[in-house]
């Protein structure tokens, strides 16, 4: 009986838990992409504002996208990220977030 009643405690949580996992996990990945991104761009653009420049890649990013460059956190970017991150900084929508923050991407 205590065996079940936990079973069904564990899927209670589960339960009312699922979205705040999902998020957590959706968090997690794009906090590692972001650090993937800020230094591909710190390394071919210096004098950018890295951060602003990331934030404004990762907003225009898909949740699939954001995965994929968060794999490459522990290691340098591949050239296949580079590539991704790129497509995703000549969007529309990461243009006119770029041209939004305007000068201040110049500010370090």
């Amino acid at each position: 009986m205590l065996r079940l009643g936990g079973i069904a405690a564990i899927a209670l949580l589960t339960a009312c838990g699922g979205g705040t996992v999902q998020e957590t996990v959706e968090d997690v990945s794009r906090t590692a992409a972001k650090a993937v991104i800020n230094t591909a761009v710190e390394r071919q653009f210096p004098q950018l504002n890295a951060s602003m420049v990331t934030d404004c890649i990762i907003d225009n990013a898909t949740l699939s996208e954001v995965a994929t460059i968060s794999l490459d956190v522990a290691t340098s970017p591949k050239p296949e990220t580079i590539a991704l991150v790129s497509e995703i900084a000549n969007r529309p929508g990461t243009v006119a977030c770029f041209t939004e923050k305007g000068t201040a991407l110049l500010a370090k």
